[in-house]
């Protein structure tokens, strides 16, 4: 099952580049594993509700989120249409995805409804609210800045799943950090804000354990590692780039492990 992986693959190299793609194939990853699980329990109807739902949340929360400074730039329409063009969207699909992300960026939109419907087609199933989340992100760091109004839309959709702003800034704080690791930068820097953003690109405190740090260091090269990306089937180009966030895992964590003195 790709489908997640293919969509929020393309989103990510539309919104963010490189760094955007590497967050999108994660993101995509996670949200196959949400329908995979749906999958076991779900009829062939119920499933083809909930691929017909998170495309159309998405793309109406994405609308939402670029007006929500007060204006869509022209570099976010020509994003939009070039993420068309990415997951290989027909006439008919194309027009669609414009009218809901129109609707999304109506003033008169309500995100707590549409997530709602989300809710009540996808269940409250943690790992998918976090993979629409993630898209989010990935959308309101695009432009390397996070306006207020933007942190405000991603508070309001957390807050409907119950969530708290904790949550979100940890997400926001862990993309942005591991962001700075980009290609291996900044891991022959020791220096004390270097080391900060190493540890919570990690998303761990600096007080924790040699032995939490390692455990946390693996889950997250485990989650991220090529061979099972591989293994759900995203597309070898993707899986090389892929490779480049599990490296700024890794830059990251020797960072940290270097000042710590651990082999």
């Amino acid at each position: 099952m790709i489908f997640g992986k293919l969509i929020a693959g393309a989103l990510g190299l539309i919104v963010g580049n490189i760094p955007g793609l590497l967050l999108g194939v994660f993101v995509g990853h996670a949200f196959d594993r949400g329908m995979a699980r749906t999958a076991q329990f779900g009829s062939p109807e119920q499933i083809a509700r909930i691929k017909k739902t998170f495309f159309e949340t998405t793309f109406r929360l994405l609308g939402h989120m670029a007006k929500a400074d007060g204006r869509i730039s022209e570099e976010e329409i020509a994003h939009t249409r070039m993420l068309f063009g990415q997951m290989g969207l027909d006439a008919a699909q194309r027009k669609r995805a414009i009218e809901l992300f129109q609707e999304g960026a109506k003033p008169e939109f309500e995100p707590d409804i549409a997530v709602r419907s989300f809710t009540e087609a996808c269940g409250r199933q943690p790992q998918m609210q976090q993979t629409l989340l993630l898209f989010l992100v990935s959308l309101a760091l695009s432009d390397s800045q996070l306006h207020d109004s933007e942190r405000n839309v991603l508070y309001r959709v957390a807050q409907s799943f119950g969530m708290g702003r904790a949550a979100i800034d940890q997400l926001l704080r862990m993309a942005q950090a591991q962001g700075q690791f980009h290609g291996g930068a900044g891991a022959g820097n020791t220096g004390q804000s270097n080391l900060e953003d190493a540890y919570t690109a990690l998303g761990v405190d600096a007080s924790i354990s040699d032995k939490d740090l390692k455990r946390a260091y693996r889950k997250l090269m485990s989650e991220n590692h090529p061979d099972k990306l591989i293994a759900q089937g995203v597309p070898e180009d993707m899986v090389k780039l892929a490779t480049e966030k599990s490296q700024e895992i890794q830059a990251a964590y020797d960072m940290v492990r270097k000042s710590r003195g651990l082999r």
